[in-house]
Order: structure tokens, then C-alpha cells, then sequence
């Protein structure tokens, strides 16, 4: 069944168990998932991405069978899905299960996509799509925000968030947050002060989300990934800066092979590493030998290709790959 983002206010949760949110906007589906859903099941909520699910079905399955004597509900959440949790999906449809609650977090799905229509045809389960917001919808939600926190604010400087938040709602939110930080206790706030404070729309940690990868830090990789909200041109940007930092670890493990000592070859690299990235580049040269360093590189090239290739399933793509590289490699 489909139905508007608005009409989920509507319903009762508890009862109608399965929605799939799919779409660009993810600010938007976050703000459902936060204000509307989650606040319904504050002690049994569980998060998970696709990748870890699809990696053990049977581990998943058992646990939502499973209830103790202290969980009445559970909602589960599940972050970049695809239609390959098609078939697990419409299995637990199958075993009609009570007291369970499950959210499918989608980017982009086609028409034609299997997921998309087992939720549309079903009349238990709820298909939901959202949209990007509009300027207005933003500048909207900008007025309605110092309005409440009775803050003057010019309509000029009100254009400036939205356009600053690149029509993302998670952006603007960001946005504001920063500004009510600053503002505290001042009852306006001035255009040159939102041109110091704000900042164009972008995610800040591409380096920290390639440096836990290259880690194999797979709890901080999943993390960076389920906060941001990555379009095309982050993507292609990721794995730019992919492939430099893979070129670099290519000559750290190649000088360590030589020294056997991962302070000197650290020590005499160049350009130096500073500092502070000193320890996580350790620990980066560490989990890679020369050759599979290597053969990441024509890995990330391929994946670049597919990205461009197949544009509207970029951030599955991605995100696919980048959790595969922080498994344990056999050298």
C-alpha cells in the first residue's frame, strides 16, 4: 500500500508493522523515524544495516522470534536496503509475527524495483516515498524554527540557511542546531554572523570515514555511513579520496615489508604524516599487506566506474564496498 510521509501522524504503529521509507530525502525519513516512530518504542529499539543481516539471516530470524519476558515489542531498523532483502522480508511477512515493528530505510528504488512492489501490493505493509524539499518547504521550516526560539531574523538571512542547506532537510537541521548553539540567550541574529557560522552543505568526515575503513573498523564505518547522507557528487568524491589515501598505504606497506619496523617507515615517509593521523595510519598498515593494497586500488576504480554507471544506486554501491574492505583480509 502507498501512502504520503504525512499520513504516517495517522496511523497506529503498533498495529500496521511494516514500512518501507524510501527516497533522496533521508533528513525527511530521519525526522519521521525520531519524532513519530521511535518515541513509541523507546526500550526495544534495534538498528541494523542490510549488509550485517543479509551476512547472517539465521542469527536475524532468531532474534526476532525470540521474546523475553521484558520485551512486549520490538521495532527494528534497517539502513540502506535494497531488493535483496526481498526474500527475507516477505519470509517474515509469512510468520506473521505479533509485536514486531520493522522500518526499511531505502535510498533511490525504481519502478521496477522487487522491494518496492512487494510493500506497494501488500495490504499489510506500507510503502512510503520521500521527496526532496523544495526551497519553500525549507524556508518553511527555517520561519517555524525562530519563531519558536523568538529570534528576529531577517527574510534575506532565512534564504541564506536554505540555500546553504542545499535542499536537504538533515543539512538544515544541522544547520540550525549549530545556530541555536551560538545564539543561546541573544534574541536576533545577524546575515554576517550566519556567513561565519554556517557552512555549505558537505559532509566533514570522508577522510574519518575512509581512515576507520582502511582500519577495518566496522562499528565506526557504519556509523559515519548511517549519519550522513551521501549524493552522487559524494560519492565520486569518496572514492577520489579512496584512492589517494589506498596509493599512500600502498608505499607505507611496502616500506614496512622492507624495514620491518612500522615507526621508520612511518618516520621517513613523505610527505610526513602529522602527528595526529600517525597512530590510525599504524594501524591501517597493519591490517594490509602490499598485495592486497594493491588490489584495492583496482577495486576502487571499478566501483567508481559502477558508480557513474548505475548513478541512482550510488550510495548502495559505495556503502557495499566500503563494508566489505573493513572484514578481516587474509595476507
Amino acid at each position: 500500500m502507498i501512502i504520503k510521509s504525512y499520513e504516517i501522524k495517522k496511523i497506529n504503529i503498533s498495529e500496521k508493522s511494516f514500512f518501507l521509507f524510501y527516497g533522496e530525502n533521508q533528513g525527511h525519513k530521519n525526522e519521521i523515524i525520531e519524532e513519530v516512530i521511535i518515541k513509541k518504542f523507546t526500550k526495544n529499539t534495534y538498528r541494523y544495516d542490510e549488509s550485517e543481516i543479509l551476512g547472517d539471516q539465521e542469527s536475524f530470524l532468531n532474534s526476532i522470534l525470540s521474546k523475553s519476558f521484558f520485551e512486549n515489542e520490538k521495532l527494528i531498523i534497517i539502513s540502506r536496503v535494497t531488493d535483496k532483502i526481498r526474500d527475507l522480508i516477505e519470509d517474515i511477512l509469512e510468520r506473521e509475527i505479533k509485536d514486531l515493528v520493522i522500518i526499511l530505510n531505502a535510498n533511490i528504488l525504481e519502478k521496477k524495483s522487487k522491494l518496492r512492489t512487494l510493500f506497494e501490493k501488500n495490504k499489510i505493509t506500507y510503502a512510503v516515498p520521500f521527496y526532496g524539499d523544495n526551497d519553500q518547504t525549507l524556508s518553511t521550516i527555517t520561519s517555524n524554527f525562530f519563531r519558536k526560539k523568538n529570534i528576529r531574523i531577517s527574510q534575506q538571512a532565512i534564504n541564506l540557511i536554505v540555500e546553504r542547506s542545499r535542499g536537504d532537510r538533515q543539512n538544515l537541521k544541522n544547520e540550525l542546531a549549530k545556530i541555536e548553539s551560538y545564539v543561546k540567550d541573544k534574541k536576533s541574529i545577524e546575515l554576517e554572523d550566519l556567513l561565519r557560522l554556517t557552512n555549505l552543505a558537505e559532509n566533514y568526515n570522508v577522510s574519518e570515514l575512509i581512515d576507520s575503513c582502511l582500519s577495518k573498523n566496522k562499528k565506526k564505518t557504519l556509523n559515519i555511513l548511517n549519519e550522513n547522507n551521501y549524493s552522487l557528487d559524494d560519492c565520486i568524491l569518496i572514492t577520489r579520496t579512496f584512492l589517494l589515501k589506498s596509493k599512500r598505504l600502498i608505499k607505507l606497506c611496502k616500506g614496512f615489508e622492507e624495514t620491518k619496523s612500522i615507526d621508520a617507515t612511518i618516520a621517513g615517509f613523505k610527505p610526513p604524516i602529522f602527528w595526529k593521523d600517525k597512530e590510525i595510519v599504524k594501524h591501517q598498515v597493519r591490517s594490509w599487506s602490499f598485495k592486497n593494497a594493491e588490489n584495492l586500488i583496482f577495486q576502487i576504480n571499478e566501483v567508481e566506474y559502477l558508480i557513474k554507471k548505475y548513478s541512482n544506486n550510488s550510495i548502495n554501491i559505495l556503502s557495499n564496498f566500503i563494508i566489505e574492505q573493513t572484514k578481516s583480509i587474509s595476507n
